[in-house]
């Protein structure tokens, strides 16, 4: 583990550029030997774990994990494609820097559990922010072992300063490391505020620590334990937490819903002129007509677009609109494509029958794709421009159309990315200033419905996915609620629905790759398949095998660590 020890050096130094504000960038650097005196140092500390969720190979780029299952697409961001296409190695950029990212937010983790302990502060104060430092430990925890299943486990008794040199823990087992998560969630619970505040708008809650510690339980298939957790925060079976689904699912991704009640906990962004401190959302998820000019390294996959269903909850097929559609790529060019000459329209496809096919979707299709032929406010000549959606070469900003950075006719993403410059707020497309949701309450809610299945509670896992179902903004009719399309009888049927409502709710929320790996799906779902565009034109083909249930454990710690064993699949 050379390379982690090299990391946890700078592990110190980093908490002393983090400013006390979550929404900000950090500042100005404070000596070592004047710190952990005051309650503003505890809590500028604290600010450096969260901060570390913002690395793009922890949780800074998580939207883009969806390219690993199969309700996205993409090419190469980070070393990504190398995943899904099979040629990583324990040597991947990916693999090396999530261990090594993660780890080193473990360590500042456990900094400010150690120092905070023997500060000279009020107690309520230390507890909470002990309290906070171990959520967050185990969300780091947790994240590694999704990723690489066992791993050693370093706690608040290594310090740093003196024992970086003696980090060769060997792995714990899963059920080792999953204990440890579930002590750090229960003291956090013990510990933590059910709410901050509003200039503390953003720190962990005693909520959140219950809905992880749920999602804990869940992956390891403890329902009732889940179920007791979810239904704590869903039912304010103990305390009053006000959550509740936000009306608009559209502008729950947007500043205007950022902030409200349906958040449980989300990464916290800010952005405006001389404030660089977003996520790169327009980056990685918006076309070359995004402002900055950006790459789309992700894209919504066609079978994601599919899924879908129409107004009245049926199944969406694309033969009953257009005859032979599914099975003739030339009746799927013949509806898509366009020609233009310098963006002058010189041929369009029936422009009205696609759009009145797209408006009889769950509306959370419009607000999450941006379709053909659909509009988008893009920037172009340094202001913000109206673009159109054409499936058609050589299509540019320039020409008020939306231009994909890959040239693949493929749907894009609404979600998360920016329109114009946001009025001024935008600034830089690294930066995208929405907040990220790592948990929120549809999830927990949906995660609810599966436990209460699982545990053969049937009706009430249908209740829960209904109200998921009847945002007001969705409206989608609910389960068992008269037409046959909907009815649910058994625990199969329900899970199916579970996988169908998790994918279009829950789309570039960096999930779905989790989701398929817990539920023994990934590889019925992966292997092999072959990805598509909007014309039947083949892009690439998934790999996906035993072995990637966990990615490697990278090489050059196991080189350096000799206690380390590597993952199956991977010798």
């Amino acid at each position: 583990m050379n390379n982690l020890k090299y990391i946890f050096l700078f592990v110190g130094i980093s908490f002393f550029t983090s400013c006390y504000d979550l929404d900000l960038a950090p500042y100005d650097q404070i000596s070592s030997a004047t710190f952990w005196k005051t309650e503003d140092h505890a809590k500028q500390a604290m600010m450096g774990v969260y901060r570390k969720m913002k690395d793009h190979n922890v949780y800074g780029t998580a939207f883009m994990f969806d390219n690993l299952g199969e309700t996205a697409i993409g090419y190469d961001a980070q070393s990504l494609e190398n995943a899904f296409l099979g040629t990583y190695t324990d040597r991947t950029a990916i693999v090396v820097n999530k261990w090594r990212g993660t780890y080193d937010g473990i360590q500042k983790a456990n900094t400010v559990i150690r120092n905070v302990s023997t500060m000279e502060i009020s107690e309520e104060v230390k507890t909470q922010v002990i309290g906070e430092a171990k959520f967050m430990r185990a969300l780091y925890y947790f994240h590694l072992m999704d990723f690489y299943g066992g791993v050693p486990i370093y706690d608040e008794s290594i310090d740093l300063n003196a024992e970086f040199n003696n980090l060769l823990e060997p792995r714990s087992s899963v059920d080792v490391v999953r204990t440890f998560i579930l002590k750090d969630l229960a003291d956090a619970i013990s510990s933590l505020p059910v709410s901050w505040p509003a200039a503390d708008y953003g720190r962990a809650t005693k909520g959140a620590a219950y809905s992880l510690r749920g999602k804990v339980y869940l992956y390891n298939k403890e329902w009732q334990n889940a179920i007791a957790d979810f239904e704590e925060v869903v039912y304010n079976k103990t305390n009053n937490y006000g959550y509740a689904l936000y009306d608009d699912y559209a502008a729950l991704f947007t500043p205007t819903g950022q902030r409200s009640s349906e958040m449980i906990f989300a990464i916290q962004n800010k952005g405006g002129v001389g404030i660089d401190n977003g996520m790169p959302f327009a980056h990685y998820l918006g076309t070359r007509s995004t402002f900055g000019g950006c790459w789309n390294n992700g894209m919504p996959s066609i079978t994601l677009a599919d899924m879908y269903e129409l107004k009245d909850g049926r199944k969406f097929n694309w033969n009953d609109f257009i005859p032979e559609f599914n099975e003739k790529n030339d009746v799927k060019r013949i509806t898509f494509m366009a020609e233009h000459t310098s963006g002058n329209l010189t041929s369009i496809p029936d422009t009205a029958l696609l759009a009145s096919i797209y408006e009889q979707r769950d509306p959370r299709m419009m607000e999450t794709l941006i379709v053909p032929y659909s509009t988008y406010v893009g920037w172009n000549a340094n202001q913000p421009r109206e673009m159109l959606f054409v499936v058609a070469p050589g299509t540019n900003e320039n020409f008020g159309q939306i231009r994909n950075n890959k040239g693949w006719y493929a749907y894009l993403w609404r979600k998360f990315v920016p329109e114009g410059n946001m009025d001024g707020e935008l600034t830089d497309r690294a930066h995208t200033p929405f907040n990220f949701p790592l948990i929120r309450l549809a999830d927990v809610l949906l995660m609810l419905a599966e436990a209460y299945n699982e545990n053969g509670q049937l009706d009430k896992a249908v209740i829960e996915l209904n109200k998921v179902r009847q945002r007001s903004s969705t409206n989608m009719p609910e389960l068992n609620s008269g037409p046959e399309w909907l009815s649910v009888s058994n625990k199969g049927e329900m899970s199916a629905r579970i996988f169908q409502e998790r994918a279009v709710e829950l789309a570039a929320e960096g999930h779905r790759f989790s989701d398929l790996k817990r539920w023994g799906l990934a590889q019925s779902t992966l292997s092999g398949v072959i990805e598509k565009d909007l014309i039947g034109n083949s892009l690439y083909t998934r790999s996906f095998q035993n072995r990637d249930l966990l990615w490697p454990i990278p090489g050059q710690e196991i080189e350096t660590n000799e206690l380390l064993t590597q993952n199956p699949g991977w010798f």
